[in-house]
């Protein structure tokens, strides 16, 4: 159990381990962690985002062209970053997140995708995410982008999102307002008890949904969703658009 359900998360997992096949040809030879957007990595992008919100730690997990992956993490400072090693077996998201628990500790931690990136708004969305957490309440936050605004997703959504901030899942709908954006707060106390090996982490999702406690926090600036090699054009167009 969590030593207490109000403490905020310093401990991270970048999910950095899939075969990232949608990227191809480009992964052909690099995990897509290394993939550069306007200069900078995917996995940079994470890292620095999770050290500014105040992670002391964080595991990024390893499969895909794992030693090209660990040479480069080594260069950086910080934060601090432990390796949860899949080579032997991809374990998908929820599967890498169960094996590197005892990595991530008992109290709420942060997932996070290793290929999402925004443009901010005027507060830090991973800061903003932190700072919403409620362990009374809650589960699970994501943080959810609206789907008008997203770059390069081509999907229909995720989420609709109430009033009160709860989420709920599409369904049988046509489309909803909100997509998963690639991070969120998960309580550890929703892995034991899910499949052993490979599965997604739609199980803790649907867990949290099942007890109401799945909830939230929308992005305020603009998701770019980097999932093919004709969207990393897509997303430096914003982000340079952005700077000028």
């Amino acid at each position: 159990m969590s030593q207490s359900p109000q403490c905020k998360p310093t401990k991270a997992i970048v999910l950095a381990a899939g075969l990232g096949k949608r990227m191809l040809p480009i992964t052909a030879t690099m995990p897509k962690p290394l993939v550069k957007v306007a200069g900078q990595s995917l996995i940079d992008f994470a890292l620095d985002k999770l050290h500014e919100a105040g992670m002391e730690t964080v595991v990024v997990n390893v499969h895909h062209f794992a030693d090209m992956l660990e040479t480069h993490l080594r260069a950086r400072e910080f934060p601090r970053i432990v390796i949860s090693d899949e080579r032997d077996e991809l374990l998908e998201t929820g599967g890498g997140v169960k094996k590197a628990l005892p990595l991530l500790g008992q109290d709420p931690f942060v997932t996070f995708n290793s290929d999402s990136m925004w443009i901010e708004g005027p507060n830090p969305n991973l800061k903003r995410l932190v700072d919403a957490w409620d362990g009374e309440r809650m589960d699970i936050l994501m943080l959810v982008a609206p789907l008008s605004t997203s770059v390069g997703y081509e999907g229909r959504g995720d989420f609709h999102r109430d009033s009160d901030g709860r989420l709920r899942r599409r369904g049988s709908d046509d489309k909803s307002n909100f997509v998963y954006a690639g991070v969120a707060i998960v309580k550890p106390e929703l892995v034991p008890g899910t499949p052993n090996g490979a599965f997604s982490a739609n199980a803790f999702y649907d867990r949290a949904i099942a007890s109401g406690r799945l909830y939230g926090l929308p992005l305020d600036g603009q998701w770019l969703h980097v999932g093919e090699p004709h969207t990393i054009a897509e997303a430096e167009k914003c982000l340079a658009a952005n700077q000028r």
